[in-house]
């Protein structure tokens, strides 16, 4: 048997799906650095942001494992059904959520302005726009095709 960290890093679909994740988040990082001309490591473990990482990772995950285990095996269509719950989720829920933080924070700087609370602001970027999920799920399908 072989000892688990050699199992793990073996695992074609487990690596490519990780590399797809960590190549969205470092993309995200960049960009940060070049909109915002500063660097935050935040960005590095934070959500939300082009492109999602959750989308390429979920897509990456899906396209590997129909292209290891067959686009008819039942793995696969768990994956993209995992995929697809994952992106609607990440543009839907956590965006709102991502806008109703944004709204609260716009109310607590007026209550603090005010004198009448001392309240930690609330994480807005929290979800993802279509086009940044889209993006996401471009690079996860991408470093799939080119990694398997």
């Amino acid at each position: 048997m072989k000892p688990l960290f050699i199992s793990l890093v073996e695992n074609r679909i487990l690596m490519v799906t990780l590399l797809a994740w960590v190549i969205a988040q470092c993309t995200k990082v960049i960009f940060g650095i070049i909109k915002e001309k500063r660097f935050n490591f935040r960005w590095f473990i934070g959500t939300g942001g082009m492109p999602s990482s959750h989308a390429a990772g979920a897509t990456a995950l899906a396209t590997t494992c129909g292209l290891n285990l067959g686009f008819d095996s039942a793995i696969f269509a768990l994956a993209t059904i995992f995929a697809i719950v994952t992106m609607f989720d990440a543009q839907g829920v956590r965006r709102s959520t991502g806008k109703q933080a944004e709204f609260l924070n716009k109310i607590l700087d007026d209550i603090y302005w005010k004198g009448k609370i001392e309240q930690d602001k609330l994480k807005e970027l929290i979800g993802h726009t279509p086009v940044e999920v889209f993006a996401g799920a471009i690079i996860g399908f991408f470093i799939a095709i080119i990694f398997n």
